[in-house]
């Protein structure tokens, strides 16, 4: 709390000075923000959506590598992985999944250059050659459709031009860590037609240490690239064209193991053992004294969460290939637009899962899907009273997964009768769900914006969905020998959704508006391992009913900008991700809360006080409760939603100040969060503390702005990074997923 009180005073007390002093100072006006948050470009100050917008410099001035590196940069975003190249699970508002397994869609759609990513697998591509970055919080059923009930991320790549051009930026530190990303491009024989080709290199050693081999691991290894295309032979018609292509071949993720089983009476927290796991769990004073083990018997004595003794180091390796064509042609009055994505990607990651030296729970996820989509939109053109969209979406999605549990390997006694020494029935053995999953999606969809009058606008959109999924499943032993059962089922989810809104003009800087928006999330089957068919649904669509206020202005000749929104969520079927225990062993199910109600408030305040000193705050006030909610004989019945944290900031400010020879560039920033927890059921166990994390950066730039060098840091104050905690808790372990330690080092940058 002490960090948090002290960056909030010195943001806050910046802020002040900005506004006192902003008229008497030589600053410059904030600069507009366009965004396409609504399908077309607009001013992010004219558009009735809560949303943020990062540009290309300030991801890489705050080390924005990937989706995950947006975790706490916007009010009410949180983001965690349990995986080092794959499946992040996002937050906004408190409204996510905490599913990682292939088939669940997030509450929150990731977009790039205006393709819906389906797969979570593809969701971690390393961020590179970026143009914009926007967050839009709140559903966004209408003109991003389903999978949009917590909200949506828009990333959006650069474009060729005509203009030739070339960009590199290189960071090395700590962990012998390198990011080598950069571009170029221009035209290809005439102004018609141009081209641009990017790429990304990404590696370092790892920050964390096997104490058995004394080699690290959590380490990366990115490679990408992406060629674009550009034609435009008239002012009426845009052809974009792109391929891209991704490889992450670093390490499975090393977790940290808690051990939670007391071993002497001095140790246990209560004096009976747990009635569910049949033994009495540790104090928390005495996880790492050595009287505290897991099933088999390990105990970890060290308090430090990036060591422990890991019987091997897997690999995660993800391919991703990408195609997008984007056609727009100008009819005078209204624009047709037409966007085609193709999405294929390969996992195969061999992970350590139970982080021991002794062979309880291990997994291999497998999995390949592709997604090919199609949208055509019309929409009108210029500023006249009536401004409108209309479109039809189509996609179709092929998913396939065999991936496996190798479930307490070392309890396996081979016999002449059973050589593999597997025993199902008492959960000893290699678990498998291959499956293979077919969806096919239609949309319909349309929104007006009409000027009542010069201040009042009234919006009004509605969209028609429709997923049909087939699914084959089943649930294996010993590598498909045993066959414990086979489902196959096909549903179709349906739905509409739909925005109503009004927006008043205070005046040319200032506007409030309040909106209704109806938001859906796709019902589906469970793909997750299980040995009963019940398990697998199919569950029902997620609904939301959604009002929000908010007002945007700008003061002192837009020196100040003042974004306030407050929030109200009634959700139905919420869908919930829980784990239980099941016959010794850990379960997971996805199923559907009754209610939850959601409710709060944001601010996003930019200043620019004096000449070359830039100022955000952004702030979130949050209560995410289940309503009713009953599961297996539990109540989670007023429980906080996981990842929800009540109070959560973000800032930064920035300096710019001319040098005899080039310009001083610094930075620093900062994110906080307060209390979370990562299970539905509260577990005090399962929870981490407020946290606040501090970044920065010092440079020098010449030649002006072609090139700049300095220093970085991030995690200033070495905080400690959990990401997650997992319980295991039937073997008698939970297991922390942590993020990067402190780090640093120097940076280079050059464009032409």
């Amino acid at each position: 709390m002490r960090k948090l009180q002290v960056l909030a005073g010195v943001a806050s007390a910046a802020m002040v000075a900005a506004a006192g002093q902003a008229m008497a100072q030589e600053a410059t006006a904030l600069e507009e923000i366009v965004v396409t948050a609504q399908k077309r470009s607009e001013n992010l100050q004219d558009v009735p959506v809560s949303v943020t917008a990062f540009t290309a410099d300030q991801l890489k001035n705050q080390r924005v590598g990937d989706v995950l590196a947006l975790s706490g940069l916007s009010p009410g975003l949180q983001i965690k992985t349990d995986d080092n190249a794959a499946n992040p699970r996002i937050f906004i508002r408190g409204i996510g999944v905490n599913d990682f397994n292939p088939s669940t869609a997030s509450a929150v759609g990731v977009y790039l250059d205006g393709v819906y990513v389906a797969s979570p697998m593809a969701q971690m591509a390393g961020f590179y050659d970026l143009q914009q970055v926007e967050v839009l919080r709140g559903p966004q059923g209408t003109l991003y459709g389903r999978n949009t009930t917590g909200g949506a991320i828009n990333v959006t790549t650069k474009k060729p031009s005509n203009t030739p051009g070339a960009d590199l930026a290189v960071d090395y530190g700590r962990f012998n860590s390198l990011n080598v990303q950069g571009g170029f491009g221009g035209p290809l024989g005439g102004d018609d037609l141009s081209f641009r080709i990017s790429g990304l290199y990404d590696k370092s050693d790892g920050y964390t240490l096997n104490r058995l081999t004394g080699n690290k691991g959590n380490d990366a290894d990115r490679k990408a690239v992406r060629a674009a295309l550009r034609f435009t032979p008239d002012d009426k018609l845009t052809v974009d064209v792109s391929v891209n292509y991704s490889k992450s071949s670093g390490g499975s993720i090393l977790t940290y193991n808690r051990s939670l089983i007391a071993q002497t009476p001095e140790a246990a927290s209560t004096a009976l053992p747990d009635p569910t796991f049949g033994y009495s769990f540790c104090k928390p004073s005495y996880y790492t004294s050595g009287q505290c083990t897991n099933a088999a018997g390990y105990a970890n004595t060290s308090n430090n969460k990036y060591e422990g003794d890991y019987r091997f180091e897997g690999k995660d390796i993800v391919k991703l290939f990408g195609a997008t064509t984007s056609v727009s042609y100008d009819f005078d009055g209204v624009t047709l637009y037409s966007v085609t994505g193709y999405q294929s990607a390969k996992r195969d990651d061999l992970e350590e899962t139970d982080a021991n030296p002794v062979s309880i729970f291990g997994a291999r996820y497998i999995a390949e899907q592709d997604t090919t989509s199609q949208e055509l939109r019309l929409q009108s053109n210029g500023a006249t009273a009536l401004r409108w969209v209309a479109g039809v979406y189509a996609a179709r999605d092929n998913l396939d997964n065999n991936s496996h549990y190798d479930v307490l390997d070392v309890m396996r006694v081979p016999t002449p009768d059973n050589p593999t020494g597997m025993d199902p029935a008492n959960s000893v053995g290699v678990f498998g769900w291959p499956l293979h999953q077919k969806t096919t999606s239609y949309a319909a969809f349309g929104q007006a914006d009409y000027d009542l009058n010069d201040r009042l606008t009234l919006t009004a959109g509605l969209r028609w969905s429709q997923d049909e999924k087939t699914f084959h499943y089943v649930s294996d032993v010993d590598y498909g020998l045993i066959t414990l059962f086979t489902l196959d089922d096909s549903k179709i989810f349906s739905s509409v959704s739909g925005r109503l809104g009004l927006q008043y003009k205070l005046s040319e800087d200032a506007n409030l508006y309040a909106t209704y928006n109806r938001g859906t999330k796709s019902g589906g089957f469970f793909s997750g391992q299980t040995t009963d068919p019940a398990d697998i649904g199919p569950y029902r669509d997620e609904t939301v009913n959604a009002y929000e206020v908010g007002a945007k202005s700008e003061f002192l000749d837009r020196r100040l900008r003042v974004n306030v929104s407050a929030f109200y969520y009634d959700y139905k079927d919420l869908q919930v991700y829980t784990v239980i225990q099941r016959n010794g062993l850990p379960v997971q199910l996805f199923t559907n809360a009754s209610a939850a109600r959601v409710y709060g408030g944001e601010a996003e305040i930019e200043a620019r006080p004096m000449k070359g000193l830039s100022l955000t705050l952004g702030a979130s006030l949050l209560s995410a409760e289940y309503k009713d909610f009953q599961s297996l004989g539990n109540d989670y019945s007023g429980n906080t939603l996981p990842s929800a944290p009540k109070v959560s900031l973000n800032g930064a400010a920035r300096y710019e100040h001319p040098l005899p020879t080039g310009d001083l560039v610094s930075q620093i920033d900062f994110t906080y969060r307060s209390k979370v927890y990562y299970d539905t059921a509260n577990t005090e166990r399962l929870s981490d503390k407020e946290r606040a994390f501090v970044n920065g950066q010092v440079g020098w730039r010449l030649a002006d702005g072609r090139y700049e060098l300095g220093v970085w840091g991030k995690n200033l104050f070495d905080t400690t990074n959990i990401s997650d905690i997992t319980p295991i808790a039937a073997f008698g372990f939970d297991v922390f997923s942590m993020g990067p330690p402190r780090a640093y080092g120097v940076y280079f940058r050059a464009k032409y």
